[in-house]
């Protein structure tokens, strides 16, 4: 019997998207490799020549910081630091070469659209992702709520407007629009007496509905928050795919709540509105199977983005606290079962149905990727017939992203973007949730490595 062990993996097997997660892969018995295994073997470091050398020496560099437990655990202690020691300005000149060019695409959309016709040339999609949201404690009242929205409004017009890739998306975190404390108190209503899904959409349509367990206020700020949601669907329904994240699971059935009346209400003839799927938890497949049940049940198309999970430590942490159950999976191999089961379910849907279902299998993992691939294969699913695509964080995975566009699957970056200010937080926070796959970036730094080997060869041959 395999031991189920709690300790971190190393790559290449890592994790998924938030976009991303913070675990990988189980152990699988060696069998001979077939065409397709060989063709994404993921080992090619030709795939990093499309890089500049200066891109090529950022990202060794920017890897090789990330490799220091030390500096990935205290960076936000850190880069506070260098503020004050540096200044605003002296702060942004450090960082706007170095991590901040890594992980962001630019602060206005003349720097993004450079950043996105250059993915564009490589057969890399942008899935653009506004660097807001919200944890309990944070909330910053209606007014913030609405420069939010706004905020999102112009990245639906972005994606829509520029012609970077064919069918756009973006990414949207309800927490930006809707008070964390407001849905930790509907998740626990709804847990007790679960609302009716028509009830949201009336809402969202402006009518003044009244919410059993809310008081005048939270009702008032649910429907300011329901038709901001509104208005942004609206925006981007028949235009640009709005994938909405998942966060933690004290707040998760409300964000999922949300998300399936804005899917009942818009995704009537196509995936627009989706949700997303943490495989880590231990509920997972039963969540994912309920909203299949769901969208047949209530007739919308459902889009799916599966990832493992970026809150691990966190949720276990706040568990033991509380006394609960631990919701996370007890190891990475049983994640990885998670992930690859949820995603033969996907798969399944959408060889039947392909029109109703959509999926996104934001991953890092290798082994998940390829077991996507040749899913995709035996089930005589399109590489690019839009209802499965790959997603991978900018300027991580480019190993994974650039072999799978050069094979003629369609793969999506996620793409944060936003003045250093604006995008420090995110980048903080994204860094503490995914150090395992900052600390692990091993594989992809070795490639990187070699291909500035062959570069040096070259020259020296040359000269």
């Amino acid at each position: 019997m395999m031991m189920c062990s709690r300790l971190r993996p190393s790559l290449p097997h890592l994790l998924s998207l938030r976009l991303l997660g913070t675990t990988a892969s189980r152990t699988v018995a060696v069998k001979q490799p077939d065409l397709l295994s060989a063709t994404l073997a993921f080992e090619d470091p030709s795939a990093f020549r499309v890089k500049s050398w200066a891109e090529l020496l950022r990202a060794l560099g920017v890897f090789r910081l990330c490799s220091f437990p030390v500096l990935v655990n205290n960076c936000d202690k850190l880069m506070s630091i260098a503020r004050t020691l540096l200044g605003r300005r002296g702060f942004s000149l450090l960082l706007r070469p170095t991590v901040y060019a890594q992980f962001v695409a630019g602060e206005n959309e003349g720097e993004i659209s450079q950043s996105m016709e250059k993915m564009s040339l490589l057969g890399l999609r942008p899935m653009l992702a506004v660097p807001i949201e919200e944890d309990l404690g944070e909330s910053t009242g209606e007014k913030r709520y609405d420069d939010n929205m706004d905020a999102m409004l112009e990245c639906v017009r972005m994606s829509h407007s520029n012609a970077w890739s064919k069918d756009p998306m973006m990414q949207l975190k309800i927490t930006a629009l809707l008070s964390p404390e407001l849905c930790v108190k509907l998740t626990t209503l709804i847990a007790q007496q679960p609302y009716d899904l028509n009830l949201l959409v009336r809402a969202m349509n402006g009518e003044p509905i009244s919410f059993p367990g809310l008081d005048e206020s939270e009702v008032a700020h649910f429907l300011c928050g329901l038709q901001r949601l509104n208005k942004i669907a609206e925006a981007s329904v028949s235009k640009v795919r709005v994938l909405v994240d998942a966060e933690y699971t004290y707040m998760n059935p409300a964000l999922s709540l949300v998300t399936m009346a804005m899917m009942k209400k818009f995704n009537k003839d196509g995936a627009w509105i989706w949700n997303t799927y943490q495989c880590y938890l231990k509920e997972s497949r039963s969540l994912l199977l309920e909203a299949l049940q769901l969208a047949k049940t209530e007739g919308f198309c459902l889009g799916v983005k599966l990832v493992r999970g970026a809150y691990m430590d966190k949720e276990s942490k706040l568990a033991e606290k509380e006394g609960r159950v631990d919701p996370i999976h007890q190891c990475w191999e049983d994640t990885n079962v998670s992930y690859n089961g949820s995603l033969d379910v996907m798969l399944d849907h959408i060889s039947q149905k392909s029109e109703r279902y959509r999926i996104i299998v934001a991953s890092h993992n290798e082994e998940s990727v390829r077991h996507a691939a040749k899913r995709m294969e035996e089930l005589g699913i399109d590489k690019d017939g839009g209802s499965v695509c790959f997603g991978q964080l900018l300027g991580m995975c480019d190993h994974v992203s650039l072999t799978l566009a050069k094979e003629g699957y369609a793969v999506y970056k996620s793409v944060p973007y936003g003045s250093v200010d604006d995008t420090l937080p995110y980048l903080v926070r994204r860094a503490q949730e995914n150090r395992t796959v900052l600390q692990g970036i091993r594989k992809e730094r070795d490639l990187l490595r070699k291909e500035l080997y062959r570069r040096l060869r070259l020259r020296k041959g040359s000269s």
